[in-house]
């Protein structure tokens, strides 16, 4: 195997026996509910995700914390130092500065260790699809690519990476600025349930709204069918404490795609914080310019 590792931060969703089995690295996150400041090393539980979304419905605000440069530096330096070098998947730059951050440090990094470098990949992605091109940088190892072959396939798959999801209430995205105020009141006010992509600027344009989940999860499943790849059949169907929904998407992605390799998971708390309960989402590999 190439002698680098690969680095993930926890905005991702991705199956914790992917993780260990292919030696995958994550960088700690920080979040918070109410008060209480909280850690995140690795996938939280489904019970602690309950507890989130529990709290998220009470009225208690969820907050999340960016990567600093010197965190970085902190983190990545052990492995510069024992000459080893770092594929790193990043949150969208459209949606955080983290991407930014890691770049400063990459920066000051290859200054002080001339012989190794730091790959930051801008996935344009978030959640699931973080998951999805984590998984193919493991696989692309072991078939034998160096940091740097591994780093240009994966800039070049980041166009593949298709997000289409809907929220119950697009205030918790309007609190971390992710839309405006006037889209979030008029879909909270007409109990509209928004459908949202991340486009490829790795922004969240709304590119429809129906009256009632259900039709809001079967044009998540039509825009599926619409848009996916045939020859790349992993898919994350991600849920804020809706299961019914998730599997709901499930069942609908399999009658499409009947060799879907489909994993459902609780939506991690790094991006659950500005999503809120409730929400569910299809990521998959396909035509990320098609998807309105």
């Amino acid at each position: 195997m190439s002698d680098y590792v690969i680095v993930v931060d926890l905005s991702a969703n991705i199956s914790m026996d992917f993780v260990r089995e292919h030696d995958l690295i994550f960088i700690p996150m920080n979040y918070s509910i109410g008060s209480e400041e909280r850690v995140s090393s690795e996938m939280e539980s489904d019970e602690m995700m309950k507890e989130f979304y529990k709290a998220q419905r009470e009225g208690v605000e969820t907050k999340t914390s960016q990567i600093t440069p010197q965190q970085y530096v902190e983190f990545f330096e052990p492995y510069l130092k024992e000459g080893k070098d770092i594929v790193y998947l990043s949150l969208s730059s459209g949606l955080s500065n983290t991407f930014n951050s890691v770049c400063l440090a990459k920066r000051d990094l290859e200054e002080e260790y001339p012989d190794v470098h730091v790959y930051p990949v801008d996935t344009l992605a978030g959640t699931g699809c973080v998951g999805l091109i984590s998984e193919q940088a493991a696989l692309n190892r072991e078939a034998g690519m160096s940091a740097e072959e591994n780093y240009n396939n994966l800039c070049e798959l980041v166009d593949s990476l298709c997000h289409v999801f809907m929220v119950d209430d697009l205030m918790y995205l309007h609190r971390g600025g992710r839309v405006p105020k006037s889209t979030a009141i008029m879909g909270t006010v007409l109990n509209i349930k928004p459908v949202l992509i991340v486009n490829e600027e790795g922004k969240l344009p709304m590119i429809d709204k129906k009256r009632g989940v259900k039709p809001a999860m079967n044009r998540l499943v039509e825009i599926y069918e619409k848009t996916h790849r045939t020859d790349m059949n992993r898919v994350y169907i991600v849920h804020a404490d809706a299961l019914d929904r998730a599997e709901f998407l499930r069942d609908k992605v399999l009658a499409i795609n009947p060799n879907a390799d489909i994993e459902i998971q609780m939506l991690c708390p790094v991006i659950g914080a500005h999503t809120g309960p409730g929400m569910c989402a299809i990521l998959y590999y396909g035509d990320r310019h098609h998807l309105d």
